[in-house]
């Protein structure tokens, strides 16, 4: 989208400008027939004609604007509802990768429970066959006085290792009491009979390592042996169903991963975009609203130059008017002129024919009538150049008239300049009168409040001054001092102290701000 100024408000405020001009300049510079021609209203008509195109133009320009701006609100709440849709997604996302983070932590858990778990079913294997090696042994060569056998030794060094893989033992299945029963019930059985197994082991070997030994102690050692190996069957196929689940955790926990990296740039890359398009929207909705401020000044100002030469046009028109009937007037004084001239030269052809015709009559009577008619005819002509020289003077007046419009017009702009400048002079007077109100109530409430402590402080200066003079002459003011006392403290009350006049002091210094 195109933010730019459109160039039609540009345009039309260059031809209304000219045009303006152009008139002005037509005029001034024409002349009084000029003026008074009929031609000059035909001319206005086309010139509001050219003003409503131009209007209607400007409201298009308007409507376009107001189609913009309602297009921008339509983003403005799309982006609204996407950022919705997206903080939905990222919630959904966050609870996903927590999950995954408590599925890893669980898994991080389980892993070494799980070491823990094998590392003692290792042990006790090796422990079994070194076991059943040293029996084997002692059935084939030595009889029941034989030394102790090396095993007997490593289970009485193992045992302090042995309590405490017991008791961490016991601590991990306690602390994986919510874990999955498929596998965790068969390993928590087979811990327990592991270790319930160790201990019967290791008291048939200190059974063994006394000197009576019997031949059915071993035929039960032998039963038991083969249990042991039965159970450490049990352990290594629960043993190879945990190295599987671990293998699985450890896939899941690598897809879990790189989903979760997968994730995090996907939402970077997401935020990229957003923050871009917040950028582009930024910058557009900027853009608009300058054009906006741009148009709207324009238009106001375009208003306000229409409406200023309408008003010169009417004014004008109404000048042309008047100066129309003027001139009509005049016409019509001349053409009276014309008509009184015509009779008077049809009279004057008719006198010189009836003077014709009565010279031959009598010369004196012609003459005297020639004289006559001659003297009026002087009269005339001097009638009619009084009336040139009077339209003539019309003529000045109305170019002085012309000039003092001007001159007027001049002094009006001026006028309102300097109206303008003392309307700002006023706002800043009345800004300063205001400040200084401010600062005399200020200065008011600070009075106020210092009439107020010398108020207080002339109250309690009174009431040192009637204490000293009481302290001064006890004996004047004794009886005061019971009455006063016997005012404080009621009569019921006999046995309660009387109050110390330095304490009172005391009191009133303190009250002293």
């Amino acid at each position: 989208m195109n933010h730019t100024p459109s160039p039609h408000m540009g345009g039309c405020g260059q031809v209304n400008r000219g045009s303006a001009k152009f008139k002005c300049a037509a005029l001034s510079h024409c002349g009084p027939e000029k003026l008074l021609s009929p031609g000059l209203g035909c001319d206005g008509i086309g010139t509001g004609a050219d003003w409503e195109s131009r209007e209607e133009l400007r409201l298009r320009e308007l409507e376009e604007a107001r189609a913009r701006a309602a297009q921008m609100e339509k983003t403005m709440r799309w982006w609204s509802d996407c950022t919705a849709n997206w903080r939905e997604k990222w919630s959904k996302v966050r609870a996903e990768r927590n999950r995954a983070r408590d599925e890893r932590l669980r898994a991080d858990q389980s892993c070494p429970s799980n070491a823990t778990v094998s590392s003692p079913i290792s042990n006790s294997s090796t422990a079994d066959s070194d076991r059943q090696h040293s029996h084997e042994d002692e059935s084939v060569g030595e009889g029941p006085g034989s030394p102790e056998p090396e095993p007997v030794r490593d289970v009485g060094t193992d045992k302090p290792e042995r309590q405490k893989e017991l008791q961490l033992l016991e601590a991990l299945l306690r602390a994986k009491a919510d874990a999955p029963d498929s596998w965790d019930a068969r390993s928590v059985s087979s811990l327990r009979t592991a270790l319930s197994r160790q201990d019967r082991n290791r008291l048939l070997w200190e059974d063994l390592a006394t000197p009576d030994e019997d031949s059915s102690k071993l035929n039960v050692l032998q039963l038991r042996l083969d249990e042991s190996q039965k159970v450490l069957l049990k352990e290594r196929e629960d043993k190879l169903a945990l190295s599987k689940n671990i293998q699985k955790l450890e896939t899941e926990l690598s897809q879990w991963k790189l989903k979760h990296e997968e994730l995090n740039k996907s939402k970077q890359e997401a935020l990229k975009q957003l923050n871009l398009l917040k950028e582009v929207h930024q910058d557009e909705l900027g853009r608009m609203s300058e054009d906006l401020e741009d148009e709207l000044g324009a238009r106001t100002s375009m208003d306000k130059k229409l409406a200023e030469l309408r008003a010169e046009m009417e004014r004008l028109q109404v000048e042309n008017a008047a100066e129309w009937g003027r001139r009509e007037r005049l016409e019509t004084e001349k053409l009276a002129l014309e008509r009184d001239n015509k009779k008077l030269r049809a009279q004057m052809e008719d006198l010189e024919e009836q003077l014709a015709r009565k010279r031959r009559q009598a010369a004196s009577a012609l003459d005297t009538d020639l004289k006559s008619i001659q003297s009026e005819l002087f009269e005339r002509n001097k009638e009619l150049a009084d009336l040139r020289h009077v339209h003539t003077k019309v003529k000045k007046q109305y170019q002085e008239k012309t000039a003092e419009l001007a001159h007027a017009n001049r002094r009006v702009e001026q006028h309102e300049a300097e109206v303008k400048k003392l309307r700002l002079r006023v706002e800043e007077l009345k800004k300063e009168l205001g400040q200084a109100e401010d600062e005399s109530r200020k200065l008011q409430r600070s009075l106020d409040e210092q009439v107020e402590q010398s108020e207080n402080l002339q109250v309690q200066l009174e009431h040192l001054q009637s204490r000293l003079r009481r302290q001064q002459n006890p004996g004047l003011f004794g009886k005061m001092r019971t009455s006063s006392s016997s005012s404080r403290f009621c009569p019921d009350d006999p046995e309660r102290p009387v109050s110390d006049p330095d304490e009172e002091e005391e009191e009133l210094q303190i009250q002293i701000p």
